[in-house]
């Protein structure tokens, strides 16, 4: 993998740790990606099957661009899921859209209701962004939650956006927003 200046960045939480993805990774990732239930609420750039080839072009960086804060999230030593913000470009570079997802053995376990809660302040402050934005499928209502319970506010709803196998699905648009220094908003 190639360094980027998120090499060293760890942060630790109740029970598991964000970190950069390692090309040490692989087995995790694809013992935890390929799983038909994760994808379901996922952007099609997610693959189902998740083949090793897939896992390969991930960790290589021809998927996601890893010079943006992507980070695994590590439980027990092993990479289980990720989360990131795409940082806007020109104009919208104040703001990034946030993306996660996590294996199904951890779920309903708030592992991701808490690493969110960890990563969005530090991201948002490491790219110096003021707006935060996420779009949920309707389909995913748990990953809804996780946002409500870290502050998103749901902004709208894009209806028919979204093709899936069992038809076209709605998807939720959700934003937080950080006050500007000095002002008490």
């Amino acid at each position: 993998m190639a360094s980027s200046r998120w090499d060293h960045v760890r942060l630790e939480g109740e029970g598991f740790a964000l970190r950069r993805w390692r090309a040490g990774d692989l087995d995790a990732l694809l013992r935890h990606a390929d799983d038909p239930l994760v994808v379901r609420g996922l952007s099609d750039r997610f693959p189902n099957p998740y083949t090793r080839a897939d896992g390969e072009a991930f960790l290589a960086g021809r998927v996601v661009d890893l010079d943006e804060p992507v980070l695994a999230i590590e439980i027990g030593g092993e990479a289980c899921g990720s989360i990131a913000i795409r940082q806007g470009r020109g104009e919208r570079d104040h703001s990034g859209e946030l993306g996660y997802w996590l294996g199904r053995a951890h779920w309903g376990r708030g592992v991701m209701r808490r690493a969110v809660a960890l990563y969005l302040p530090w991201a948002m402050q490491a790219l110096r962004l003021l707006r935060v934005q996420a779009t949920v499928l309707d389909i995913n209502p748990a990953s809804a939650r996780v946002l409500q319970l870290n502050g998103f506010v749901e902004e709208g709803l894009l209806r028919g956006a979204i093709p899936k196998p069992d038809g076209l699905h709605d998807l939720r648009v959700f934003g937080l927003l950080r006050p500007p220094e000095g002002t008490d908003r």
